[in-house]
């Protein structure tokens, strides 16, 4: 390995990431899918799916961070590898925390739960009840804004109970 490419590296490590990112998003996917045809009621499926994910998004993100440490703290990687894994880490650290932070905001304007995602083209939030009022959506949608500092067309509000 200490014969392969700073880019090659580069390239493999990214490649790992976005598979495990892929792969988290298909667990919720499948987990989701199977728990809606079991014969559960609704809020146990909506409670499953508000702690299963917030669970798979933090051993992933787990991951993710171990991974930038590893290549942090390797004597092999070399000094590009490790600015970008620091800013990587950065990064992530940053959007966890806004994450965290928007959630309990929505949470504190009197819903019963949330969950954020983010992708580079949109910013879904999942908000736990059956319907929202016109004045709701203005509300979380003005919240998600503010925090992330993005435009409302780029927010995504989709309730679920």
């Amino acid at each position: 390995m200490k014969n392969m490419s700073k880019k090659k590296k580069i390239i493999i490590l990214s490649v790992m990431i976005a598979l495990l990112l892929i792969t988290g998003y298909v667990n919720v996917a499948l987990n989701s899918t199977i728990a809606s045809g079991a014969t559960t009621t609704t809020s146990t499926t909506t409670a499953n799916f508000y702690s299963t994910y917030r669970t798979q998004r933090d051993a992933t993100r787990a991951q993710e961070v171990q991974f930038y440490d590893s290549i942090i703290q390797s004597s092999a990687s070399s000094a590009e590898a490790k600015l970008e894994a620091e800013a990587g880490k950065l990064a992530l650290v940053k959007q966890m925390e806004l994450e965290l932070i928007t959630e309990g905001i929505i949470r504190g304007k009197g819903f019963s739960d949330a969950v954020i995602t983010t992708s580079s083209a949109n910013i879904n939030v999942f908000v736990k009840c059956s319907e929202l009022t016109k004045d709701e959506v203005t509300q979380i949608v003005s919240v998600v804004c503010k925090q992330f500092g993005v435009e409302n067309d780029k927010v995504i509000i989709i309730p679920s109970e």
